[in-house]
């Protein structure tokens, strides 16, 4: 079951500031619906509550493939169907999924500095860039590609 129903950005979004949209990592967007308490950074969690307040939370179409693969492969087990789960994690509110278009397709064979093949994080990375949004993750390799400032990272 999805623990939306606990996340707390229900309320008006807040109008002043405008900050740069968060891009969820698949892995941070598993922990945040399943309430897992991996997610402990408090700063982290409350980027995500304002992000999701302001309209400004994505999730790149990759990640569903990902959650895909990882549940085959038997790595992920939901406590829903798939396809159910993808569904309802979609549906939460504040939540909006990000297409894979063409040219973050080609940005993603394109990244500036050495980055390695996983494909996921390759077009999670040329999504953030395309978008000026910031990658929330846990991902070692991801976050040191935010330092080398190719991408704007937050780490969870």
């Amino acid at each position: 079951m999805l623990k939306s129903d606990a996340l707390p950005w229900t309320k008006p979004p807040v109008t002043g500031t405008v900050l740069p949209p968060l891009l969820l990592d698949t892995h941070a967007w598993i922990w945040l619906l399943l309430g897992d308490p991996t997610l402990q950074k408090k700063a982290a969690l409350a980027a995500i509550e304002q992000a999701a307040l302001d309209a400004r939370l994505l999730v790149s179409a990759i990640s569903v493939w990902e959650i895909g693969m990882l549940e085959a492969k038997g790595r992920l087990v939901l406590p829903l169907d798939i396809m159910q789960w993808v569904e309802n994690a979609l549906a939460v509110p504040g939540i909006r999924l990000h297409p894979l278009t063409p040219a973050i397709a080609l940005q993603s064979s394109r990244l500036p500095g050495a980055f390695h093949g996983d494909p996921a994080d390759r077009i999670l990375v040329a999504t953030a860039r395309a978008l000026g949004a910031v990658l929330v993750t846990r991902d070692a390799k991801l976050l040191a590609y935010g330092a080398a400032g190719l991408v704007n990272t937050l780490a969870v």
